[in-house]
């Protein structure tokens, strides 16, 4: 999935908190942008959806940081949890969509995302046939209402910006894969 889509999903699961916590839910929000993007940033620094993707150990980590953020609020514990649980939900997203090669469409790869305490692969799903497919921007314009229409600010800016960026890419993605092979 493209990284807008699990960046507005990273705001989206913040949005509980305008009714229970509205004092958090801006920098809760913020975070969530930001776990939601975090990691995809192993593209850069290791092998794409197993250096900093943890769909299993995510959760681990993430539960007790929001029974943290829940017994102790403070917009510095209720953001670690709500980055955590972004970044929980990217790696698991992740296994619903297609394998992690350049055309995903050709489904050449079956490797979705690594699940590390079974040193092995979780197998795509492909309900989200690949990165920048029509169902990976319907799954972005659903996951950036809670932040265009509920947040304001930053939040909504960058939602706003996620949608932005989203449209052209999936309009441009099959075209896409010659220019990133010259780059890689």
């Amino acid at each position: 999935m493209m990284v807008t889509t699990h960046a507005v999903v990273g705001v989206a699961v913040t949005a509980p908190l305008l009714v229970v916590a509205p004092e958090f839910a801006p920098v809760a929000a913020l975070a969530g942008f930001a776990g939601g993007v975090f990691p995809d940033l192993d593209l850069l620094v290791g092998t794409h959806r197993k250096t900093l993707h943890f769909p299993v150990v995510g959760w681990i980590v993430a539960l007790p940081a929001v029974a943290l953020a829940t017994l102790a609020p403070s917009s510095a514990t209720v953001a670690v949890a709500a980055f955590l649980v972004a970044g929980a939900v990217h790696a698991g997203m992740d296994a619903f969509g297609a394998g992690e090669e350049m055309r995903p469409w050709e489904r050449t790869s079956t490797d979705a995302v690594y699940f590390h305490l079974r040193r092995r692969w979780f197998r795509a799903r492909y309900w989200v046939p690949y990165d920048g497919s029509a169902r990976d921007l319907g799954l972005t314009l659903v996951g950036a209402l809670p932040g265009l229409v509920l947040f304001s600010g930053s939040v909504r800016l960058l939602c706003a910006a996620a949608v932005a960026v989203a449209v052209p890419y999936t309009l441009l993605r099959k075209r896409l894969p010659p220019y990133f092979e010259r780059i890689v």
